[in-house]
């Protein structure tokens, strides 16, 4: 299995829109539910039973080399800290990641670092999230017009192909053993999977053979469609031999 992981390099952090500059380190979103703990002499046991109450966004810290030109950025958020404003953040992750958090936030953590003779001035900054978090994540486009065709005399495929509905069903004629699927993508790796192998087929062309069952069986058949840096789209196509 090739890893799908990501390099962290080119990450940003916004400041109502606007970019924080020249960061080293950006923290991580931290989720987290409290709990309360409700074990009575009747827990089932004798093993401690609890609740979850409220959820918390935790904290975000921030370095990077200190800019003081960097008004709507770093020194923006000294002036939110000082008025004790409610801001909108972003983390912005790298463009081969196509995700991002949004939340808003108060400034609680504001300074210019260390300034030694040899070294540089450095910046650090600390945000305490209030409310949820938002993590947005791109799709793929997935399967664009006229989406997949399923081969074989007399199929009906159930509904009508589209690329905004992921669950089908073929309905095939009993005398045909084998069938190939055709799926259509403007963009991305198209996989087919099948009968436990898995095959990359060209948008517009047919996949290799996939062998269906007994006649009054079903064999499922995946279509992936994933563009680098996005979620994949998946269908699921039910090949119903009749009986």
């Amino acid at each position: 299995m090739v890893t799908e992981a990501k390099a962290a390099f080119g990450v940003q952090f916004l400041r109502n829109g606007n970019a924080i500059g020249e960061l080293t380190s950006v923290g991580d979103i931290d989720l987290t539910l409290e709990t309360e703990d409700v074990t009575s002499h009747e827990s089932p046991g004798g093993y401690r039973e609890k609740i979850g109450t409220v959820l918390e966004g935790g904290s975000v810290s921030l370095e990077g080399n200190f800019l003081p030109g960097n008004t709507l950025g770093q020194i923006g958020m000294k002036t939110d800290m000082e008025a004790k404003t409610l801001q909108n953040f972003e983390i912005v992750f790298p463009s081969a990641v196509g995700a991002s958090w949004q939340f808003s936030a108060l400034v609680t953590h504001f300074k210019i670092g260390s300034m030694p003779v040899d070294g540089k001035l450095t910046w650090e900054a600390e945000v305490e999230i209030s409310g949820q978090p938002t993590l947005n994540i791109t799709a793929s486009t997935g399967l664009t017009t006229p989406f997949f065709s399923v081969s074989g005399a007399g199929t009906l495929l159930v509904p009508a192909a589209s690329g905004s509905v992921y669950t089908y069903v073929a309905d095939i004629v009993t005398g045909v053993s084998s069938v190939t699927i055709t799926p259509t993508a403007s963009a991305g790796v198209i996989t087919i999977t099948a009968n436990g192998a898995s095959q990359v087929v060209a948008s517009g062309n047919a996949s290799s053979a996939i062998t269906l069952g007994a006649a009054g069986s079903i064999t499922t058949a995946t279509i992936q469609v994933k563009e680098t840096g996005k979620t994949a789209k998946t269908y699921t196509v039910h090949l119903t031999r009749a009986a």
